[in-house]
């Protein structure tokens, strides 16, 4: 699988990653045979970074990884896990929870030390206290050799432009911003090049708009995105091909997001993800899809505080 450098940090990552939010029953139950398999699968096809957080399933998703990958060798795997969010609408981004959060976060997975420590879905808080509180907390436990890096996760542009006005990151994780239908992230790049920040592009899918699954109950979306997304889908079908197929395609074409993270709690996806990027790239029924959603391109919603959209 063809790998890529994720920004200053030097770390090797595949273009695509594992997320294991699907570990933590975000779209359906996960048992732990299954959860074994799909790490398993994963490595064995050469996606070794995983990313995690306690708010998936209240740590349920950092518990069965870190049974998955208690007998892989340290050096075969990265590792991404997130701290701030532990359930719907409970936040703490505080210096002494950021402390005790990774030290919990180290113990579920088994690890000495994460990869990389986002601060999670931040857009739900007052930025200033991640600025002056939260990522120098982090930074003393990089410097205690329980993190490697640092960075910000969470949806809305506006809070990573505030963010990186006023500290520095090693990465951040965004999701449902680069997909075949929203590119609002592309805006974004060349400030994170310029500052070598490197790029986890997470849900291609978009939280399954762009597959022909039933949509999750939070799902945050407009009746006329999810109606644009639907004659994608059904356009795609009567051509004989899965839109998902073309959503992880092109999410993974862009020379500069170093990886996308996609999650799943079935072995056969992970297998399907894989064998997909060897398979031609359909540039004619991409430019249809695109027509199609040409109504809704961008279209996204608001998430965390007002002032951090």
């Amino acid at each position: 699988m063809e790998r890529r450098i994720l920004g200053k940090t030097g770390m090797s990552l595949p273009v695509i990653s594992f997320g294991a939010s699907s570990l933590g029953h975000a779209f359906r139950p996960v048992g732990l045979d299954d959860a074994l398999r799909c790490v398993h699968v994963a490595l064995e096809l050469g996606i070794d970074h995983f990313d995690t957080s306690p708010f998936y399933g209240r740590g349920i998703s950092e518990v069965l990884l870190g049974i998955a990958l208690r007998d892989v060798p340290r050096d075969r795997f990265t590792l991404s896990t997130k701290l701030g969010r532990y359930d719907v609408d409970r936040f703490d981004f505080r210096a002494a929870r950021v402390v005790e959060s990774v030290d919990r976060s180290l113990y579920r997975l088994g690890i000495e030390y994460a990869d990389i420590v986002f601060c999670h879905d931040v857009e739900f808080v007052d930025l200033a206290q991640i600025i002056d509180e939260t990522l120098p907390a982090l930074r003393s436990l990089q410097r205690q050799g329980k993190v490697r890096f640092v960075g910000v996760a969470g949806y809305p542009m506006r809070m990573f432009e505030h963010i990186l006005d006023h500290a520095e990151l090693d990465a951040i994780l965004s999701y449902g911003h680069y997909t075949l239908q929203n590119r609002r992230l592309e805006a974004l790049l060349p400030r994170l090049q310029e500052r070598g920040v490197g790029v986890l592009n997470a849900a291609p899918f978009a939280q399954r708009l762009l597959t022909d699954k039933p949509l999750p109950d939070w799902h945050e979306s407009s009746p006329g995105l999810r109606a644009a997304c639907r004659r994608a889908a059904e356009h795609c079908a009567a051509r004989g091909v899965d839109i998902a197929k073309l959503a992880v395609q092109f999410a993974v074409r862009h020379p500069d997001l170093t990886t996308c993270v996609i999650g799943s709690g079935d072995p056969a996806s992970i297998r399907r993800w894989a064998r997909w990027l060897d398979e031609p790239y359909d540039a004619e029924l991409v430019a249809e899809v695109e027509q199609l959603l040409a109504p809704v391109r961008d279209e996204s919603w608001v998430y965390g505080l007002p002032q951090n959209n």
